[in-house]
Order: structure tokens, then sequence, then C-alpha cells
């Protein structure tokens, strides 16, 4: 039987201590995390977190095997393959349009003007040392096509003993078990066939794992990410989609805010965006991002200041770049919170998009060739321009994407709920950031509850 190398992801919230995820890099193979998918679900009253994770994988070794630890025993269950491609189908951004008419460019463009734009071991008691089992099996099953065991230990080196003899081989150090260990956690085992992966010329592989959802109780929501450093070389990017009762941040430093301020200073301040639509009786978003830039203008100066002494800097329509110490912000992708229509887009009872009209609808170039033709089709396209102006004067939310993939978001239904808020944020970490857990927490600004919402493409917005 071959060596399983054996990746661990701790994907946990414990009720007194924090989280953390890692590989276990086997001998003579190598298995690396460039990035992870995750989305968590958090309902602080009941004290109930579900984490679902979907980790990129590359690397040379013919299987694998990940060990996820939790603070309890965790309920598992399969989620759709395509899970996380459904949540960026659902949280494609939005463009504030005008309907405008292709037959008479100039017309539109001057319309348009100021628009918004294996089986488990018995155990037995050491021979050597005489004592009692300190590993023990607590559960075995499969989850979609994988199977999986909860075991439990409270001893390190009997630990790492019962990795090796289940034929995973673990080069790291018992220590990195205890920790865990010493926080009472659990740990579910699982292996990886990477013969279902896609396999490069030179022999390594690379893909995906089918995401499983875990779900405990917790106190806090911490995302795991200290002993990650194991499977890292330089960085890892990791994208989340966080849905709870509010808004949610990073702390400190690692906060979206020094990228989403500047963006929404730049945004107001960019001509044509700041036209009477947002100056006047705005959409709600809008103005509630005035008055939570009205508000905070004092405080601004102070986090702008430090995002400069961190070196971060906000450029229009760019990706934000590292600073010296080879850091990159968070930035804010998407947040919402979810309305009715918004959940009812699932299942097709609400549309995923506005409908531009066309305003050219029956007529076609040949008709132009007719001058006093023209001069109707003209005033036509002008009164149907001005009448969805007038029905619709701060434009059309519109976004795109194929048929079949909208069709698929019905997968989602049942996991995003009726007002709860979607924060969707990426991070790419380097290694000097993953010393500690990582706190999800409300999302703040000097004290005040940051409600703000993004769905619609800023005139300043990164690609």
């Amino acid at each position: 039987m071959r060596n399983a190398l054996v990746v661990a992801l701790a994907f946990a919230v414990p009720a007194t201590s924090h989280a953390a995820c890692c590989y276990f890099s086997a001998k003579n193979s190598d298995i690396l995390q460039p990035a992870q998918k995750v989305f968590i679900t958090w309902d602080p009253k009941e004290k109930v977190e579900t984490f679902t994770v979907q980790p990129k994988f590359e690397g040379n070794a013919l299987d694998f095997g990940m060990v996820i630890p939790t603070p309890s025993q965790p309920k598992l269950s399969e989620m759709p393959r395509d899970f996380f491609s459904h949540l960026a189908v659902y949280t494609i951004m939005k463009q504030r349009l005008q309907p405008k008419s292709a037959l008479f460019k100039t017309t539109a463009k001057k319309m348009a003007k100021g628009k918004g734009g294996g089986g488990a071991p018995e155990l037995e008691t050491d021979p050597v040392e005489k004592r009692p089992p300190t590993v023990i099996v607590l559960e075995a099953g499969v989850v979609g096509s994988l199977d999986y065991k909860i075991i439990e230990a409270t001893r390190a080196d009997d630990l790492f003993q019962w990795l090796k003899d289940n034929k995973y081989s673990y080069s790291g150090d018992e220590q990195t078990l205890n920790f865990y260990i010493q926080k009472k956690w659990l740990f579910t085992v699982m292996k990886i066939d990477t013969m279902q992966m896609k396999r490069n010329k030179d022999g390594t592989f690379s893909g995906a794992v089918s995401p499983t959802r875990f779900q405990f109780t917790s106190d806090k929501l911490v995302y795991p990410l200290k002993i990650t450093q194991i499977s890292v070389r330089e960085k890892t990017e990791a994208l989340f989609y966080v849905q709870a009762p509010f808004k949610v941040d990073l702390p400190g430093d690692l906060t979206y805010q020094y990228m989403w301020v500047p963006m929404l200073q730049s945004a107001f301040t960019k001509p044509g965006f700041s036209s009477k639509f947002t100056k006047k009786a705005g959409p709600a978003w809008q103005q509630h991002w005035r008055d939570w830039l009205e508000t905070h203008k004092d405080q601004t100066p102070e986090l702008l200041a430090r995002a400069r002494e961190l070196g971060f800097q906000f450029v229009p329509n760019k990706r934000p770049q590292a600073n010296r110490k080879g850091h990159i912000p968070t930035t804010m992708e998407w947040a919402r919170r979810l309305t009715k229509d918004d959940v009812n887009i699932l299942t097709g009872k609400a549309p995923y998009s506005d409908t531009l009209p066309d305003v050219d609808k029956g007529f076609t170039r040949d008709d132009l060739k007719n001058a006093e033709r023209t001069q109707e089709i003209y005033k036509t396209i002008l009164a149907r321009i001005n009448e969805a102006r007038k029905e619709r004067p701060f434009g059309y939310l519109v976004r795109e994407a194929p048929a079949d993939d909208v069709k698929n978001l019905q997968h989602l239904a049942g996991h995003l709920q009726e007002d709860g808020f979607i924060t969707k944020f990426r991070k790419i970490f380097a290694r000097d950031e993953m010393n500690d857990d990582l706190l999800i927490v409300p999302a703040r600004y000097n004290g005040a509850e940051d409600r703000s919402e993004y769905e619609e493409l800023l005139p300043v917005s990164p690609p």
C-alpha cells in the first residue's frame, strides 16, 4: 500500500482557543496550497459555525490526506462540486447603465452624459510503555467520495505513530500536533487520490478537492491560519465568503478599510460620478456611502496615514500591490445584506439582472437610408431613452452570466439566507502574516458599525 502524504487542514473555531490550518508534508513528496476558497456561516446566538472549504493543491504525491482539527465532533455534509463557482456567479458585480442607441451613437452619448455609471486500526496499549490507548477512532464513514475518520488523541507522540501506522508519512514535528491536542480538539482524517486530478507534463498535479461542509459549535469566529505556514513557500491566497448577521472584516492592519475607504473617496470625487443623482436624492446605497464617509471624515486622515505608513496605496482600477515587506492589503470584493428578492434569484423567482431596454427595437441601419424615415426613427428612439431615464433615473443594474450558470444557482438554495449579510473578501497571506490564527470580526470603523454594501462596479474599482 502506498504511503499517503498527509495534508492537515484545521478548519475549526474552538470554544476557548483559535483554529489552525496546515499541510503535513511527506518525506520525498511535496504538496503545497497556493490558494483556497472558504464559505463560512456564523450563528452567534446558537454558537454554531459551518465551514466549507475547497483548497487548491499542487504537488507530486500519488495520494495524500487531509486532517481537520475541530473543537468538538463535527457533522460532515457533502457540498456541490461547483459550489464556489455558483457563489462566484451569484456575486458578479453589477454595472449601472442607461439604455442607449447603437443607431444614433452621438445622441446616445449625449443622453448618457451624467450617468452613474481504509478501515480503522485496532487500538492497543503500547507494548513498550504499557499505557492505555490515547488515539481512539470515534466515527468512520463516507462523505461524497471521501472516506473519513474522526479521531481523538491525548498524546502527540501517539498520534504521530498512529499516522505512520496507518500509512500517513508525516515529516512535521510532534509539537505541531501537540498544539491541537492541548486544545483538546478532535481530528477528522480524509485520504485524497491525486489520480483524479489534473496532471502536468512534469508529472506533478494540480487540482481542488470537492468541498465538504463541517458543522460544529463555537464561541468565536476564527479562520485557521497559524500552522498553514508548513504548506506555504512564500504566500497563499484565500478567498472568503462569510455569511453572518452582520458585515465582517479582519482586525487591525489586516482590515480591508485601507482599500475600501480611499476607493469610495476616489469614486465620489471622480467627475461624472458625483453628478446630480449622487448629490441629491441618490439611491440608498450611494446615500449610505456618502453618509458613512461624512460620519468618519475626522477619522479618515488617521486611517489613510496608517495605510501610508504600512505602504498600502490605493490606485484606481488597479489591484493592490505588495509593500516593502511583501504584504498585500485585504480587499473587499462584494458585500450585501440579502433581501427576499436576492434569495429568490436562486430559484428563478426574481431576475438575476435588470434588463436594459432596447431602444433600437424594430429598427435597422437600412431604415436610416431614407432621410424622412430617419427623423421619425430619431424621435422614437429619443422618446424611448427619455422614458427609460424617467422610469429609472438612477439607471439599470446590469450583469451578465451564461443562462446555464444562472440556472445552476439553485444549488445555493438553502445555503444563502434572507437577512444574512454576505461579505466576500480576498487576502494574500505572506508567511510572516500567518504567525497566529485569524479572527473574523464585525465590520466597524472607529467604533461605528459599517453596514455599507458593495455590489456595483465603481468607476475606480479594480479589475
